[in-house]
C-alpha cells in the first residue's frame, strides 16, 4: 500500500470493531464448506463471521499489528469464556471485572501478544469494543453532538420500531432539522474526520466533498425501517449497541465460530503479500483496501490478488468515497456481478459505504 505502514499510526486500535455489515459479505462471496478464504483483519468480526460458512482456512490478514492483536485477543475469548462473560469482557454489558476475565484467557494468547494486553489493561476495563480512533470518534458525536441537535427520547423515537413510510415522514419532520443538517456537515468534514476518526492518508484519494456524501449516506439509512435493527446505525447515534449485537456474537452465529476457531490464521502484511504463501483462495473479503490506493497500486495490488484467485471464486469489497473496480481494469479476467452487488448495496447496513461490489474470476 505504497508507504502506508510508515505515513499512518499503526501504534494505536483505529477500528475495535469492523463498520461492514458481514451479512452481505457473506451473500456476496457465498463460501463453500472446506473453501479458503483470505480476509482483511480489521477488528477481526467479519473474519470470524466467515467462519460460519465452515471453511477449511480463513486467513485474517492486516498491516496493523495492533490491530492483529485485537483479534487474537477476541478470538481467545471466544475460546476460553462463557458467551454471557464474552459480552461483557469485550463490552457489550456491564457486569463482571473484565481483568478477572482477562486472567481466565490470557493464557491462549501468545507471549507478544499477552505482554501488549498486560500493558494496555485500561483498555480492558473501559470495553475493549469502545477503545478504537473510531469507536471514539463515534462516542464523541453521540455524547457531546447530538445531544445539541436531538433529545435522547427523540432518538429513542427514531430508533423505535415502525413501518417505513412512518420513518421516512418522522425523518423529514422530526429529525432533518437545521441543527442536525449544520452540526452533521461540520463533525463529518473531511477536516474533523481526519482528525478524529480516520487518518488525513486514508482520505488522501478522495476527491468529492466528504461531508455532503456522508450526509447523503447516513440520510438513506435513516429512512429505512430497517434502521431500527441496524447495530451500526444504533452505534452512531448512541456510542453502544444496546441489544444489538453484530453478526459474529449473535448466538447462532458464535456456537458455529467457536466450533471452527483452528480454521482461523492471523497474519501481519499486505494481503497480496501474505496470500502467496498459501496458494490460491476461493474468495477473498478486501474490505475497502482499495480506497487507499492511488490508481497505479491499485492495479498492481489487484492484478497480485487475481492471479491468487481459484478460478470461479469471487471477491468482495466496499467503495467508500473513492470508485475502484477490478473488472474494469482486468475485465476479461474477473466478472462484475452487477444485479448481485447493487442489490447487496440496497441492503447493506453500512453507514458510510457507497457500494458493495462482487467480482467473479
Amino acid at each position: 500500500m505504497g508507504n502506508l505502514d510508515k505515513r499512518v499510526d499503526f501504534s494505536i486500535i483505529r477500528y475495535a470493531n469492523c463498520w461492514e455489515d458481514p451479512e452481505i459479505l457473506l451473500q456476496g462471496l457465498a463460501p463453500k464448506n472446506g473453501s479458503k478464504i483470505l480476509s482483511i483483519a480489521s477488528a477481526g468480526d467479519n473474519s470470524f463471521s466467515l467462519l460460519t460458512a465452515d471453511p477449511e482456512l480463513v486467513v485474517a490478514v492486516d498491516v496493523n499489528l495492533t490491530q492483529l492483536y485485537l483479534v487474537e485477543l477476541k478470538k481467545a475469548a471466544i475460546r476460553s469464556l462463557d458467551y454471557d462473560d464474552i459480552l461483557v469482557f469485550l463490552g457489550f454489558q456491564e457486569g463482571a471485572d473484565r481483568l478477572k476475565l482477562f486472567q481466565q484467557l490470557k493464557q491462549e494468547l501468545t507471549a507478544d501478544v499477552r505482554q501488549y494486553w498486560e500493558r494496555h489493561t485500561d483498555t480492558i476495563t473501559r470495553g475493549i469494543i469502545h477503545q478504537g480512533k473510531f469507536e471514539r470518534y463515534f462516542q464523541l458525536f453521540a455524547k457531546s453532538v447530538l445531544p445539541f441537535i436531538h433529545s435522547k427520547g427523540r432518538v429513542e423515537q427514531l430508533l423505535a420500531p415502525k413501518d417505513e413510510l412512518e420513518q421516512v415522514q418522522f425523518y423529514h419532520k422530526k429529525w432533518n432539522s437545521w441543527r442536525w443538517r449544520l452540526f452533521f456537515n461540520i463533525f463529518f468534514s473531511r477536516l474533523v474526520m481526519g482528525k478524529w476518526g480516520r487518518d488525513p492518508q486514508f482520505l488522501k484519494e478522495v476527491g468529492i466533498d466528504v461531508s455532503s456524501y456522508i450526509f447523503k449516506k447516513a440520510e438513506k439509512q435513516l429512512k429505512k425501517a430497517s434502521a431500527q435493527q441496524n447495530p451500526i446505525l444504533r452505534y452512531n447515534l448512541t456510542g453502544n449497541f444496546g441489544e444489538l449485537l453484530p453478526h459474529y456474537l449473535q448466538p447462532k452465529s458464535y456456537h458455529k465460530i467457536k466450533g471452527n476457531l483452528d480454521s482461523l490464521v492471523i497474519r501481519q502484511g499486505f494481503a497480496e503479500q501474505v496470500a502467496q504463501d498459501y496458494g490460491q483462495f476461493n474468495s477473498m473479503n478486501l474490505s475497502n483496501i482499495f480506497e487507499y490506493m492511488d490508481k497505479k497500486l491499485f492495479t498492481e495490488t489487484a492484478e497480485k490478488l487475481i492471479n491468487l484467485l481459484a478460478d470461479g471464486g469471487r471477491i468482495g469489497y466496499w467503495n467508500l468515497m473513492v470508485p475502484r473496480r477490478i473488472s474494469g481494469i482486468f475485465p476479461s479476467e474477473v466478472r462484475y456481478l452487477s444485479k448481485l452487488s447493487q442489490q447487496l448495496t440496497a441492503d447493506d447496513n453500512g453507514f458510510f459505504y457507497n457500494q458493495f461490489i462482487v467480482e467473479e474470476k
